[in-house]
């Protein structure tokens, strides 16, 4: 079912000559591949640009590596910088795959789009913690926590990681990997590409991201579209703790999933049964099984996987990006930006008023980790969302979505006020463009191919 969004006013549809004669950058074939096959970069060029390190003292540079795929001459106008979130995400291949799932819209002809590893990952002077285990690697998100003395013990293995993190090879690194210095790479590589202004696509942290930016920058933005969005202060403790609602928001589509498929699963023939039945699994199994089945309801397509687990017959496994560099720049973002409480007391408390609130996942939310304990101190204060600027901010949000949920991207909302608008969609999972609901597919396409700005917020209703 489509709802038509009411109240939209019409921007002009501008027209930009190509950048080849883009200054700093020198574009090659083919791009690096991940170590993947198919190489999920085919058919893009690559760049590197140089950056400060610290923008306050910008003598020492790093390297970023950038990836694109151009507009179609006479209907290019501008370029599209694109982030996947993480943080810790590598982006190289996003214009890949905004042209194979968008490639009949006509968005990808509008633009020269720009993907790139944000500083620290992968090809961008990757940066290290020196993580070895999966339990060190997934330290960003503590277990589930039975009782203080759990938080205890989660403690001495999260401040070991911080102390992994303050002594690896990359140590100097670490201060520098900052949300407010990847906005600042974000306009350098605008400058690089010669353009006055750019527009932005980012999902999930990469939201917070585009927030920044705007905020940072608001004169250099175009059009700019924040995806299943962080709240105004990023991935701090707060946002940690809301991954138990987001649990609760969404569990139910999964619940309803199953109990339909019982005769498949075996899970319940109800709702309430198959939510009972995660009770049962999670007394047996334990806190690596309620951390996959939220893993799992960040996309419907993953429920038979997560079916199929609960019944004992598949696990979880590794993607070739899951490894310490995705990790170190995970934490080291996540501590940099946020001034994180350091006192186990606050998380034994956390988690009690967690486990009350969100019985389910709250317990895993609130458990400490290696922010907590972190060796160095921010360099400066986390980026203010908001302030100044055009109204040129669109946010798209899913209102069942397990990792962001819809009271973060409230708050996001209002911290822009004017300069803002959001449509929700009735829908679960983490990511609105390029998904199945028609309605937020055409929000997000309608502003950035065609300029249609909403002038009021709106919603969609559900496709299915």
């Amino acid at each position: 079912m489509r709802k038509t969004l009411i109240a939209l006013a019409f921007l002009p549809l501008l027209t930009a000559p190509p950048a080849e004669a883009a200054p700093g950058l020198r574009w090659t074939a083919p791009c690096p591949d991940y170590g993947m096959s198919p190489s999920p970069t085919a058919g893009l060029e690559c760049a590197t640009l140089r950056v400060p390190l610290d923008y306050a003292h910008p003598e020492r540079t790093i390297e970023l590596t950038l990836s694109r795929r151009l507009g179609t001459p006479g209907k290019r106008r501008g370029v599209l910088l694109m982030n996947p979130g993480g943080p810790g995400s590598p982006g190289l291949a996003m214009p890949a795959q905004l042209a194979q799932r968008m490639g009949g819209s006509g968005l990808p002809d509008a633009y020269d789009v720009i993907g790139f590893d944000p500083r620290g990952t992968v090809y961008s002077t990757p940066v290290t913690c020196g993580m070895t285990t999966a339990d060190e690697r997934g330290a960003v998100l503590g277990p589930y926590a039975a009782g203080p003395r759990d938080v205890v013990a989660t403690a001495a293995k999260a401040r070991a990681v911080a102390e992994k993190c303050g002594s690896a090879s990359t140590t100097d690194m670490l201060p520098h990997m900052t949300t407010a210095n990847t906005a600042r790479d974000l306009d350098r590589i605008r400058e690089a590409l010669g353009e006055k202004k750019i527009s932005y696509y980012g999902v999930s942290y990469g939201s917070y991201l585009g927030a920044a930016y705007a905020s940072m920058f608001p004169g250099r933005t175009d059009r700019i579209v924040l995806d299943s969005v962080l709240g105004p202060r990023g991935l701090d403790v707060r946002a940690n703790q809301r991954f138990a609602e987001g649990f609760d928001d969404r569990f139910p589509d999964f619940a309803a999933w199953a109990a339909q498929r019982d005769d498949v699963y075996h899970l319940g023939r109800t709702p309430a049964a198959v939510t009972a039945k995660f009770f049962e699994l999670a007394a047996v199994r334990g806190p690596e099984f309620r951390a996959n089945t939220w893993n799992g309801l960040y996309d419907d397509a993953f429920f038979p996987a997560v079916a199929r687990e609960w019944a004992g017959t598949a696990r979880t496994a590794a993607g070739p990006l899951d490894g310490d560099n995705h990790a170190a720049l995970q934490l080291q973002v996540l501590c940099n930006d946020a001034d994180w409480p350091e006192r186990i007391g606050y998380y034994q408390h956390a988690v009690e008023r967690e486990r009350a609130r969100h019985p389910m996942f709250g317990p895993a939310a609130a458990n400490v980790n290696p922010c907590a304990f972190w060796p160095v101190e921010r360099a400066e204060p986390p980026v203010r969302v908001g302030g100044p600027g055009p109204a040129n901010v669109l946010l798209v949000q899913n209102l069942r979505d397990p990792a962001t949920p819809l009271s973060g991207a409230r708050e996001t909302r209002a911290a822009f006020g004017a300069r803002a608008r959001m449509i929700t969609v009735d829908d679960g999972g983490h990511g609105v463009f390029t998904r199945e609901n028609a309605c937020g597919n055409e929000a997000v396409l309608g502003y950035l191919r065609d300029g249609v700005f909403p002038a009021v917020d709106g919603s969609c209703q559900a496709d299915r």
